[in-house]
């Protein structure tokens, strides 16, 4: 038997290098040592095609340049770019279990310490490869240099660019390093005196993810994505701050040569979403500490739909109305209440008496038409809520990574859709080498970690 095993071994190379992929099945990865989180990751970020289009977009200077093919390999854009075309059946390969060892010896290159022998966190490397990405586009010159005669030579380098640089000034680097990561949002920070009603300026902040704690309010009870974004976006207060205003109609009511102390007041808190990305990354967090400081993680399931509606979270320049926006707006409220132009609260439980319909959306439900919201295989039900005909805001669930295990070890697997299949209604399972296929059901009912939606187009809403 072993003469025979080893003359299969010599004549046809090793079985487990012969496997190929099943149809309408992906590439698994390698598990290098306890590097289950980076696998998890990329076959995530592999069911986003918009940022497979960002990072091709990214990636497509690096073709004119007169550079060594060897030096390109050392960009993470490119590697990163290679690998996510392969997990998404956009390569050519065969293979049944590729090697994304490349990327550890990338991210080392750029000084990252990530050993593949250690628990690391599939949240922590998503951070890693946004900010990574970001450094590689800071080192590109942001105009181009003038021996780059290809460059100059290009037809978007216009007449006009040209008679710029008689001015002093060059024309500047292509579209490619100027596009929006697709991943990449903004958050709006209001702050509002409780005295005057003064509105201190808006304040902006960029993010890749949305990181929603599991509010301790609904602990041991059945939650909602929307339970986690109302919690995210609910206003605080925030004491003793200075407030200009209430200073300044102090001043104005004392004679004049006399001082007078800042005045210091209540003032209340509230995030919300300024810019909605392209590609929404939610991190559910599952730390939690016990009463002697000890970490803990939460297990309860979050209910999360295929379908997201995120125009009630999207922040709002307040302004005049006309008289048609304030009776929808007046009847939204009634729908909602809480909610309001820049602000949104989350609703108490005595505006939402027993027996009424939920004011959840984005989240499991008992109801009839939550239930075929929640098994819809392909388009937004809009019949299904008639109080959101034509959302703006539509996102599709793309892929779910889900943790098992405590917070000092466990293993990362990934619910993903199968690219190309039945226009992407077939989902996919996948830990490492092992892949098969999975319902929706199934994925609906995963502890989730880390959800990755893509916006789509409502099909009430016109293109734009």
């Amino acid at each position: 038997a072993a003469a025979l095993a080893a003359g299969i071994y010599v004549l046809g190379g090793p079985i487990t290098g012969r496997k190929r992929r099943r149809r309408g099945l992906v590439p698994g990865l390698l598990n290098l040592g306890n590097t289950c989180f980076m696998n998890s990751l990329l076959q995530g970020l592999s069911s986003c095609p918009s940022f497979i289009r960002w990072l091709e977009e990214f990636t497509a200077q690096y073709k004119t340049e007169q550079e060594k093919s060897q030096e390109h390999h050392q960009n993470l854009s490119v590697t990163l770019l290679q690998l996510l075309r392969a997990l998404s059946c956009q390569e050519v390969t065969e293979d049944d279990v590729l090697d994304a060892s490349c990327l550890l010896e990338v991210l080392r290159m750029n000084r990252w310490q990530i050993s593949s022998f250690e628990e690391q966190d599939a949240h922590e490397l998503f951070h890693v490869l946004t900010s990574s990405l970001e450094d590689e586009r800071d080192r590109q010159p942001r105009v181009t240099h003038l021996f780059d005669v290809h460059s100059l030579e290009q037809p978007e380098v216009t007449q006009k660019q040209i008679s710029c640089r008689t001015r002093g000034s060059l024309p500047p680097v292509s579209n490619h390093w100027k596009s929006q990561h697709p991943f990449h949002g903004r958050l709006t920070s209001n702050m509002v005196c409780k005295h005057c009603e003064h509105q201190s300026p808006v304040r902006f902040d960029t993010f890749d993810s949305l990181s929603l704690s599991i509010p301790a309010a609904v602990w041991g009870r059945p939650m909602t994505l929307d339970h986690c974004l109302h919690h995210f976006i609910s206003s605080e207060s925030v004491k003793d701050v200075v407030c200009d205003n209430c200073t300044k109609i102090q001043a104005e009511g004392i004679l004049n040569g006399q001082s007078i102390e800042n005045q210091r007041t209540t003032f209340v808190k509230q995030l919300k979403l300024g810019k909605l990305p392209q590609c929404l990354c939610i991190h559910l967090q599952r730390l939690s500490w016990s009463n002697q400081g000890t970490p803990l993680k939460r297990h309860e399931h979050v209910q999360f739909n295929e379908f997201l509606v995120m125009d009630i979270y999207k922040y709002r320049v307040p302004g005049p109305k006309s008289s048609q926006e304030q009776l929808s707006q007046k009847n939204s409220e009634e729908t909602t209440p809480g909610i309001k132009d820049g602000r949104a609260g989350k609703p108490s439980d005595a505006e939402q008496p027993a027996g009424t319909k939920p004011l959840f959306m984005n989240g499991a439900s008992s109801s009839s038409s939550s239930s075929s919201f929640l098994m819809s295989p392909g388009a937004f039900p809009l019949a299904a809520f008639p109080e959101c005909r034509a959302p703006l805001y539509l996102y599709r669930l793309m892929a779910v990574v889900v943790h098992h295990g405590d917070m000092h070890s466990g293993h990362f697997v990934t619910f993903r859709r199968a690219p190309g299949a039945r226009g992407g209604s077939q989902w996919l399972w996948i830990s490492d080498e092992s892949v098969r296929r999975a319902s929706l059901h199934e994925v609906l009912a995963a502890s989730a970690y880390l959800l990755f939606y893509e916006r789509v187009r409502g099909r009430a809403q016109p293109q734009s």
